[in-house]
């Protein structure tokens, strides 16, 4: 099975890196889907946007993300997010209460925090 190095980073810490078969994610070109081998390509990343990681061992990890670049070599991909939200450390009930607010920015990420948990905006 091909596969190729995924790091995913943002600003205040690295979420994941390790080894992965299929990268999709969000930019202002539209959604992107990277297998190993796929041209070099760098994209931006939206602002209330998700990434998925499907892992060598067939798990997905899902993030929200909110601004950043995505980076593609032949071998690698690098997501350098401004910031991100791994799905499994989502607070639903927080991000639910974010959707209600006046800031456009906030509902948003709060928007995306809760698709990447699965939830129903």
């Amino acid at each position: 099975m091909a596969e190729m190095s995924v790091e995913f980073v943002a600003v205040e810490r690295r979420l994941w890196s390790g080894k992965a078969t299929f990268v999709v994610a969000q930019t202002t070109e539209g959604e992107i889907g990277i297998l190993p081998g796929h041209e070099p390509v760098l994209g931006q990343l939206i602002e209330g946007g998700i990434v998925k990681v499907t892992t060598t061992d067939g798990e997905t990890k899902t993030a929200a993300v909110h601004g950043g670049f995505l980076s593609c070599t032949g071998s690698a991909v690098s997501v350098l997010a401004e910031s991100a939200d791994l799905a499994e450390e989502i607070d639903v009930q927080a991000a639910r209460a974010a959707l209600s607010g006046e800031d456009e920015v906030e509902r948003a990420r709060a928007s995306a925090r809760l698709r990447a948990a699965g939830q129903s905006v």
